[in-house]
C-alpha cells in the first residue's frame, strides 16, 4: 500500500506575493471607484443645472438617485440570495446611509446649483484627509508620520489649487460642499467596516435597500413639476447607476482590501479627474495649472501608498 504523501509546504515568499497582489488589486479597484465618482460632480451639475437655467430639483436628485439605485439593489440581492444584515451591523448601515445616501448627494446637489463643477471638485479634494482622519478616530488605525505628511501635503496642494483658481474667495456653497465631505468620510468608514465582513456589493446594496422606505416616498414627493432637458435626465441616470451604486462596488472592496487610511489617499486624484471630465461633459475650460497640480498630487499619492499603516490590536475592522 503506497505511503501517503507528506503535506507540501507553502513556497517561501508566497504570503508576500499574495499581499502584493492584494495591494495592487485594492489600488486598481480604488482608481476605478474614483473614476466613477469623479463623474458625479459634472453629471450632478448637468442634472440640477445652474441657477440661471435650473433643471431637476436638487432634493429630487438626492432622493431619486438613491431610490433608483435601491430598486436595482433589491433585484441584485434577490438574484444572489444575499443573507439579511446582522443586527449588530445596523448602526454601521445607518451611518453609511446618512453619509453616502443623504449627506454627500444633498450637499453637492445644493452646492452645484451655485458653483461650477470645477469649483466643487477642488473644494471636495479634502475628502481623503477627512476619510483618513475619520478612520483614525473610528477604526483606530495607526499610520507613520510619513503617511500623515503625505496626506497633509496632498490636501494642501488641493487647497492651494482651490485658492489659486478662486483668488482666495470662498462662497456660501462651499459650506454645503464641506458638509458633503464630512458626510462622505463618515459613510466611507462605516462602509469599510461592513465590507471587512460582508461582500462590498452586498454592503452598498443593503444600505440602499434599507433606505428605500425614506428615499422612495421623497423621490415621488419631489418629482419635478417642470420639464427638464435630456442632458439633465442623462446626468440623473448616471448618478443613480454609477455614483450611487456600481462605484461603491469597487470603492468599498478597495477600502476593505487595502485599508481605509491608505486607499482613501487615492481619492486625492478625484478632483482632477472631475476637472478633466467636466471639459467634455459641461464644456468648462481647463488650464495648464490644473495639470501641474494633478501631477504633483499623483506623486504624493504614489509615495503615500508605499508607507505603512496598521490597525490597533483588538479592534474590529
Amino acid at each position: 500500500m503506497p505511503r501517503p504523501l507528506a503535506p507540501t509546504a507553502a513556497p517561501a515568499g508566497s504570503g508576500t506575493a499574495h499581499a502584493e497582489r492584494q495591494a495592487r488589486l485594492s489600488l486598481w479597484l480604488g482608481v476605478a471607484g474614483v473614476l466613477m465618482f469623479a463623474m458625479t460632480l459634472p453629471m450632478t451639475r448637468l442634472a440640477v443645472g445652474p441657477t440661471g437655467a435650473p433643471q431637476l430639483p436638487p432634493l429630487f436628485v438626492t432622493a431619486g438617485r438613491a431610490a433608483g439605485a435601491g430598486l436595482l439593489s433589491l433585484i441584485y440581492l434577490w438574484l444572489c440570495q444575499a443573507p439579511l444584515p446582522l443586527r449588530r451591523h445596523l448602526a454601521d448601515y445607518a451611518c453609511c446611509a446618512l453619509g453616502t445616501v443623504v449627506g454627500f448627494p444633498l450637499g453637492i446637489a445644493l452646492a452645484l446649483r451655485e458653483v461650477p463643477a470645477m469649483h466643487a471638485a477642488v473644494v471636495t479634494g479634502i475628502l481623503p484627509l477627512a476619510t483618513a482622519g475619520m478612520a483614525a478616530l473610528v477604526l483606530r488605525q495607526r499610520a507613520s508620520l510619513g503617511f500623515w505628511a503625505c496626506a497633509v501635503l496632498g490636501c494642501s496642494l488641493v487647497l492651494a489649487f482651490a485658492a489659486w483658481e478662486g483668488h482666495g474667495r470662498w462662497v456660501a456653497a462651499d459650506g454645503w460642499l464641506l458638509f458633503a465631505v464630512l458626510s462622505a468620510a463618515g459613510g466611507y468608514v462605516a462602509g469599510a467596516r461592513l465590507s471587512a465582513e460582508r461582500p462590498a456589493e452586498q454592503v452598498i446594496s443593503w444600505v440602499l435597500v434599507l433606505s428605500l422606505p425614506i428615499t422612495l416616498p421623497l423621490a415621488c414627493w419631489f418629482w419635478p413639476t417642470e420639464a427638464a432637458n435630456t442632458g439633465a435626465w442623462i446626468g440623473f441616470a448616471y448618478v443613480t447607476v454609477f455614483s450611487m451604486w456600481l462605484g461603491f462596488f469597487a470603492w468599498y472592496r478597495a477600502l476593505a482590501l487595502g485599508g481605509t487610511m491608505r486607499i482613501s489617499q487615492v481619492q486625492l486624484l478625484q478632483p482632477f479627474f472631475a476637472l478633466l471630465l467636466a471639459v467634455p461633459v459641461l464644456g468648462e475650460s481647463i488650464k495648464a495649472s490644473t495639470l501641474g497640480f494633478a501631477l504633483a498630487v499623483l506623486a504624493v499619492v504614489v509615495i503615500g501608498k508605499r508607507l505603512p499603516t496598521r490597525q490597533a490590536i483588538g479592534v474590529r475592522p
